[in-house]
This record gives structure tokens, C-alpha cells and sequence, in this order.
């Protein structure tokens, strides 16, 4: 046997160190084993459309939710006709909570035919935009939203990327970004969405991801990811975790291997009898899934 000096101990001793260090600079330099810097947060489009400004900062709390998009023209009531006064206190009351405003969600759109009602849309977009600058959001978001028979799908994509680049340098200006649902029953198919984004090459025109059953037609779920995913905003909304018909934890795996330090917003669509142990028992399956 070979005998085992001190000299000889260290030595291998320090070999075994150098190789222990180089396999943790290996696993370190893997994208897939960083922590994940998602977070977790709420869409009030159904779960919270009842709930005024301090019941749903209070419910949050609770589940420990901490951010949430404001649907618009729900019982929140953060609208663009609230006085300066009222903007600064829902502003006061989410920073002396630990529920973060994520931004507003609105109903507009930029697929009109008729030049005026898009011009309308338009103003009422940069209406929101201050609005979420106001009262401490950080983006809003918006929609394509339709095709028209009578007019080229081809002009009508150009219009509503034309419009988001416009509003995207609007936005700017004011510190807010500008984040396009996936929605819409045509527009959502990804290929559309990356072709309204060629016509709007501002940065801070951004898409927002929505877990559609759409995403895996055509190419699949992976290609219609990776057509849009060099232009994620900071918002992706998501369904259950615990539905079946949508791979969630793939989803939530490629958002971690592209280091998305971005918010992952819930917009539930059922109808649960508490909805708060519901949110809860989504924050679980989140924390489990982004371990």
C-alpha cells in the first residue's frame, strides 16, 4: 500500500479541493441552477373584481401575494377621472403595504378600421399611462386585439404595432412600460404577435405571455415561445398552476433558464368559494415549482 505522508495528505487533499471548486463553478454557470427571480403576484380580472383598494392590499397580505395589476373599471376604482388627491392615497396605501402596484390592465386596443376610434384608444391609453404613474404602477397593459375580414391581416398587424410604438416612447417618458396581452382570437397566435412586434421595434413595446391554449398551435408551445420571448415585459400572466391542460412547470422552467426577473401574475378563472386559501394554495405551488 501506498504509504500516506503529510506531504502526500495535503497534496491530495488540495486536488480534492480544486476538483470540488470547479464542479461548483460548473453547476454555478448553469443558468437552470440559479435561484429563481421570478415573483409571484395577482391579476384582479376575476379573483378580485369585488374587492375595493384596502380589502384587496388585505387579502394579499394574507396569501402572501405581493404584487398585483389592477384590472380597470373594477371595484377598485383606479380610473383616470380620480383627482390628484385620490391618486396620491391608492398610491400611500399599497407603499405602506407589502403588495406592490405591477400596473394597470386595460381594455384598449389598436385594431379599429375606423382612424378615430384608434385615435381614441390611443388617448385613452396615455390616459391609463399617467394614471399607473401616479399611483406608483410600473406599466400597463393592453391589447391587439382583432382581425377585420375586410381589411389585409398584413395591414391591420402593422396598425397595432405602429400604435404600440407610438405609446411605448409615450410611456417611456413617464417611467411606465407597455405590455401586450397575448389576446384576442386571432391576434393571440404567436406568429401575429411577433409580426405586431417587427412593426413596433421600441424596447419598451413589450409582450405579455398568457398561457393560452393557442400557444401550441401551428409549430408548437416551445417555437411560439421562443418567436416572442426576446421581448418579455415584466409581467406574464398565468392560469391555476394545478391545471392539467397547460405545462406549467415547463413554462415556468424556461422563464427561470432566461434568468426572468419579471412578475408571474395570477388570472384565475374559476370561481372558488375563498378565494384568498385559493391564492394561498397557489403561492405553495408556485414556491414548489420555482424551488
Amino acid at each position: 500500500m501506498k504509504e500516506i505522508t503529510r506531504k502526500t495528505f495535503l497534496e491530495e487533499l488540495s486536488l480534492l479541493a480544486g476538483m470540488s471548486l470547479l464542479a461548483g463553478k460548473t453547476v454555478a454557470s448553469d443558468p437552470t441552477w440559479k435561484k429563481s427571480k421570478m415573483k409571484l403576484g395577482m391579476v384582479t380580472y376575476l379573483w378580485g373584481k369585488d374587492w375595493d383598494v384596502p380589502t384587496l392590499i388585505k387579502n394579499c397580505t394574507t396569501a402572501g401575494i405581493t404584487g398585483a395589476e389592477l384590472r380597470v373599471e373594477h371595484a377598485h376604482g383606479v380610473m383616470p377621472n380620480l383627482s390628484a388627491a385620490e391618486r396620491l392615497e391608492v398610491k400611500k396605501k399599497f407603499a405602506d403595504s407589502p403588495v406592490q402596484i405591477v400596473g394597470l390592465g386595460t381594455n384598449q386596443q389598436y385594431d379599429y378600421p375606423d382612424q378615430n376610434q384608434l385615435k381614441q384608444s390611443i388617448e385613452r391609453t396615455k390616459e391609463f399611462i399617467r394614471l399607473s404613474a401616479d399611483v406608483g404602477g410600473s406599466g400597463v397593459k393592453v391589447k391587439p386585439n382583432a382581425l377585420h375580414k375586410d381589411v389585409p391581416t398584413e395591414k391591420t398587424l402593422a396598425q397595432i404595432g405602429q400604435s404600440l410604438n407610438e405609446l411605448a416612447k409615450y410611456a417611456a417618458d413617464l417611467g411606465q412600460q407597455l405590455r401586450l396581452e397575448v389576446h384576442g382570437n386571432e391576434t393571440q397566435e404567436l406568429p401575429n404577435i411577433k409580426t405586431i412586434m417587427d412593426h413596433a421595434p421600441n424596447r419598451n413595446a413589450t409582450v405579455c405571455w398568457n398561457s393560452n391554449k393557442q400557444d401550441f398551435n401551428g409549430k408548437g408551445l416551445e417555437y411560439n415561445f421562443n418567436l416572442v420571448k426576446h421581448r418579455f415585459g415584466d409581467t406574464v400572466h398565468v392560469r391555476e398552476f394545478n391545471d392539467p391542460t397547460y405545462p406549467y412547470q415547463q413554462l415556468l422552467d424556461w422563464f427561470a433558464k432566461m434568468n426572468y426577473k419579471g412578475w408571474i401574475l395570477l388570472e384565475c378563472h374559476t370561481n372558488p368559494a375563498d378565494k384568498v386559501a385559493s391564492l394561498i394554495e397557489q403561492r405553495q405551488l408556485f414556491e414548489k415549482m420555482t424551488a
